[in-house]
């Protein structure tokens, strides 16, 4: 029988993190249903790898799609939400490292924009980086960035806008000073074991619609292929998530298994994994 490998959007499906409570009845599940296979995805941002590992169907009609169109909708945001930030992270982890900056600038007291005017301000700020980087024989200037405020219930008050960005390394104070609209904070960025996840999700946290990033990002490396997975090995690490680490090191032996997430569906068998691995030095 031949299978769909339509890439359908399996998060938007398995969306149920699986949790102690809730393993036996999915265990029993993937005893039982075999009309499927798993795929794999994997996602190289710099040093951190993803593997997705979700099912892939038989037969078309087979695939899982959400029936309740409200609930659908709500999904398809939370769905895009998630998406953006992955977005974010991954383009930081894969552009970014140490001594590279990540700065924060906000604004003088007499000085509070809207969100209009606080997007020129952020793309004045980004010329005069690139013009000072230029002009001094630096290398071209790459950035992601975020518009961050709360807003405010009482609409006679003017929000208060901040930025966040990350930039190419350069001098410290001379970034700081190009900046010009107030306080700017700036600091040398410091991988950790996720490399720059962290600092990554706050950047995404602010929301899609939020953030921007240079053209000349590089994108992460993206490969989709059907995998050795089986339905009799993901019964074995649902029933016993410890065994996570042993059975990712001896199939990825370059890499070093960081942390995983297992989901599964209230409506379809199968379950979707996510595990986070980093290159080893």
């Amino acid at each position: 029988m031949k299978i769909n490998k339509r890439d359908y959007e399996y998060e938007n499906i398995y969306n149920r993190l699986l949790r102690e409570e809730t393993k036996e009845e999915l265990i029993e599940d993937l005893r039982i249903n075999q009309n499927y296979v798993y795929w794999r995805k994997k996602i190289t941002s710099g040093k951190i790898v993803e593997l997705e590992i979700y099912p892939v169907w038989k037969c078309k009609h087979d695939i899982p799609r959400n029936k309740n169109r409200v609930e659908s909708k709500k999904s398809q945001k939370n769905l895009n939400d998630k998406n953006s930030k992955k977005r974010v992270v991954r383009l930081i982890n894969t552009n970014f490292g140490r001594e590279d900056l990540y700065i924060t600038v906000t604004y003088e007291d007499g000085y509070l924009p809207d969100e209009k005017t606080a997007r020129r301000d952020m793309q004045n700020y980004i010329r005069r980086l690139k013009h000072y980087r230029k002009k001094n024989g630096m290398d071209e200037l790459k950035y992601i960035y975020s518009i961050g405020f709360e807003e405010n219930p009482d609409k006679s008050k003017k929000i208060r806008i901040h930025h966040h960005l990350i930039i190419n390394k350069m001098d410290r104070d001379v970034a700081e000073d190009l900046w010009g609209k107030g306080r700017a904070d700036c600091k040398r960025l410091k991988p950790n074991d996720f490399e720059l996840t962290g600092v990554a999700k706050y950047i995404a946290n602010q929301g899609p619609e939020r953030w921007s990033a240079s053209r000349n990002l590089k994108k992460p490396k993206i490969s989709t292929s059907r995998t050795g997975f089986t339905r009799k090995r993901a019964l074995n690490l649902i029933s016993q998530p410890y065994i996570f680490k042993e059975i990712f090191e001896k199939q990825y032996p370059n890499l070093i298994y960081k942390d995983h997430e297992s989901y599964y569906s209230e409506e379809s068998p199968g379950v979707y994994i996510r595990v986070i691995m980093r290159k080893r030095e």
